[in-house]
């Protein structure tokens, strides 16, 4: 299958940075052997934001608070940002970020990963994650706190 047709197809899913004390989740993905936040794909019938509040809780047996205001009216809470990148076999993954809100860092275990550490912006840095990542944390740790 060449390039442009395996883009063809898409995937949609969600990530949540969620933040604790001035620092945000990350996990180490065991598949794919890197940190990132907790998040999945969008189930049929989901919205994006139904998906972060389900992945959080499924991956992290957390709940979140979402931040209201933090784009124009009509902005899903929490929304911090959007970004897409080729995905192999499932194509374009187009991924909308949310940040949430926790009061605890216990964390339920998950297949899904098998780490997990609570970073500030200091330590982003030394976090072997993807850059956009790196900048969706930043994002996070800037915005609003939940009300």
């Amino acid at each position: 299958m060449s390039a442009p047709a395996r883009l063809a197809r898409r995937a949609f899913s969600v990530s949540i940075l969620c933040r604790n004390a001035g620092a945000v989740l990350l996990v180490r993905h065991r598949r794919l052997g890197t940190w990132l936040p907790v998040g999945g794909e969008v189930e049929p019938g989901e919205t994006p934001l139904e998906a972060a509040r389900r992945e959080l809780r499924e991956e992290t047996g957390l709940e979140g608070g979402f931040p209201e205001g933090l784009g124009v009216t009509g902005t899903p809470p929490g929304f911090v940002g959007y970004e897409e990148h080729p995905a192999g076999a499932k194509g374009l993954h187009m991924n909308f970020a949310f940040v949430a809100d926790v009061s605890s860092r216990d964390l339920a275990p998950c297949d899904e990963w098998d780490g997990a550490a609570w970073v500030d912006e200091a330590g982003l840095g030394a976090v072997e994650c993807p850059v956009n990542v790196r900048e969706l944390a930043r994002l996070a740790l800037r915005a609003p706190a939940a009300r």
